[in-house]
């Protein structure tokens, strides 16, 4: 099984761009993943690492994820090689993003009515249930 699951913030806006063969839509960026501990007196350690989305996940990277905001990725670690001009082979590893989520908190003045899904698309919350202020007003 090959599934990877990273939480960390953009290090720069996602850089778009189309293949040549059929315009497919390819988004690329990377995350600064905190390492889990520090060292005693050390701070801590992050690793970057190099997202690659395609077609409507990239479209929504694109078009909602700004450098310093934090996300979250799902998707699998992928492996290429290429040769330069001089001949001279290079090796590659990246996640390619299957789901992208927000994983900042809304920031005042940005609340909407529902959750937006992976595809930037408005879900609306679901009316049968009522957000509280209180555990007063739990029917249980």
């Amino acid at each position: 099984m090959n599934k990877v699951i990273l939480m960390g913030r953009l290090t720069r806006d996602p850089e778009v761009r189309y293949t040549q063969t059929n315009n497919t839509l390819v988004a690329s960026f990377s995350l600064a993943v905190n390492r889990r501990f520090a060292r005693q007196g050390e701070e801590r350690q992050a690793d970057f690492i190099n997202i690659v989305a395609w077609n409507k996940t990239g479209e929504f990277c694109s078009k909602y994820f700004k450098k310093g905001q934090q996300v979250s990725i799902v998707g699998r670690i992928q492996t290429r090689t290429w040769d330069d001009e001089q001949g001279q082979k290079h090796y590659v590893t990246e996640v390619i993003a299957e789901e992208a989520y927000f994983a900042d908190s809304k920031r005042d003045g940005e609340a909407s009515g529902g959750f937006e899904n992976t595809f930037g698309e408005s879900v609306a919350q679901n009316a049968e249930f009522q957000v509280t202020s209180s555990d007063d007003d739990l029917p249980f």
